[in-house]
C-alpha cells in the first residue's frame, strides 16, 4: 500500500505533532477536530514549531510554506475518506476512543488502515470493536512528536503482517525509528519507565535523598537527560498514578503497587507542572 494521505483525529499536542512530522516528510494530512478553533490552534502550533526550526536553520521558509500547504483541516470525518491510514490521537479515554473508532470504521473504505496513538489501552480490544481488526494497529508516538525518534508499533492479536509492514514503512518515511511491540499494558517504554518513576517516589518517601539528589543521581549515574521525579512532574503525577493502577489491575502483581506518597500528592492536587506544584514548584 502506498500512503500519500494520512488522516489524523485530534489537533492537540499529539495530533498536531504527527501532522507536522507527516507534512515535513512530504505526506498530505487531513487533521480533524470537533471545532474550527481546535484545528486552527493545531495549525498555529505547527507553524510556531516550524518557525523555531527555521531559526535553527534546520528548514527554510519555503519548506515551512510547503509543509503547511500539505495540512488540510476539517471538522468533518467525511474528509478522512481521502486517507489511506487514519491515526486516532484523541484524549486517553477508552469510551471516547471507541466512539471515534466506530464512526471512522463505518466511514472509510475497507482497505484503509486505522491506528490508535494510545499509550495504555489494549490494541486487541480496540481492534475487536471494528470491522477491520486485521487492519488495526497501535502507533504510539512520543512527545514532542517532531523531535522524538521513537514510534512503538503495537500489534493486536489480529493485526496482519501487511498492516504492520505498511505502518513500519510509514514510520520510517517520517524519519522515525520504530520498534515492534506485542499488545500488553504499557507496551514497552511505559512498562519500564513508569515503575521506575514509582520507585523514585518510594526512595523519596523513605527519605534516602532529596528530590534534587535523586534526580541528579539518575542523570549523572544513568546518563538520563531528566531525573525521574522531574519527569513525573512533566508527565503529570495523576497520569503516573493512573498507569500504575492499570498495571496492578491488569497483572495482579504487587510490584506494581503505587507509592503511597504518589497517591497522597495526587489527592492534594499536586500534579506537577500543569498545576504549578508537584515534587517541585513551578
Amino acid at each position: 500500500m502506498t500512503i500519500s494521505t494520512v488522516g489524523i483525529i485530534g489537533a492537540g499536542t499529539m495530533g498536531n505533532g504527527i501532522a507536522q512530522a507527516c507534512a515535513v516528510s512530504g505526506i498530505n494530512v487531513v487533521m480533524v477536530d470537533i471545532s474550527d478553533a481546535a484545528v486552527q490552534k493545531g495549525v498555529a502550533t505547527v507553524a510556531g514549531s516550524l518557525d523555531r526550526l527555521i531559526k535553527k536553520e534546520k528548514i527554510t521558509e519555503a519548506d515551512k510554506s510547503a509543509a503547511l500547504a500539505r495540512i488540510k483541516t476539517s471538522t468533518s470525518y467525511d474528509d478522512l475518506k481521502a486517507a489511506q491510514i487514519v491515526i486516532e490521537a484523541a484524549t486517553e479515554n477508552y469510551e471516547l476512543k471507541l466512539k471515534i473508532l466506530k464512526q471512522v470504521d463505518a466511514l472509510v473504505a475497507p482497505e484503509v488502515i486505522i491506528a490508535s496513538n494510545t499509550s495504555s489501552i489494549s490494541i486487541t480490544k480496540l481492534a475487536a470493536a471494528t470491522s477491520r481488526a486485521d487492519r488495526f494497529i497501535g502507533m504510539h508516538f512520543f512527545n514532542p512528536v517532531p523531535m522524538m525518534a521513537l514510534v512503538e508499533i503495537i500489534r493486536g492479536l489480529q493485526t496482519s503482517d501487511a498492516t504492520h509492514d505498511a505502518v513500519k514503512q510509514l514510520s520510517e518515511r517520517l524519519g522515525k525509528s520504530p520498534i515492534t511491540v506485542k499488545n500488553a499494558p504499557g507496551f514497552v517504554v511505559n512498562r519500564i519507565l513508569v515503575p521506575m518513576i514509582n520507585e523514585a517516589f518510594f526512595v523519596l518517601a523513605e527519605g534516602l535523598a532529596t528530590p534534587e539528589d535523586i534526580d541528579a543521581g539518575m542523570k549523572l549515574g544513568c546518563n538520563q537527560p531528566i531525573g525521574p521525579l522531574a519527569l513525573a512532574d512533566m508527565i503529570g503525577l495523576d497520569v503516573c498514578l493512573a498507569v500504575m493502577d492499570v498495571y496492578l489491575a491488569e497483572f495482579g502483581d504487587s510490584k506494581y503497587r503505587a507509592c503511597p506518597l504518589l497517591r497522597e500528592m495526587v489527592a492534594a492536587g499536586r500534579l506537577g507542572r500543569k498545576t504549578g506544584q508537584g515534587v517541585y514548584s513551578y
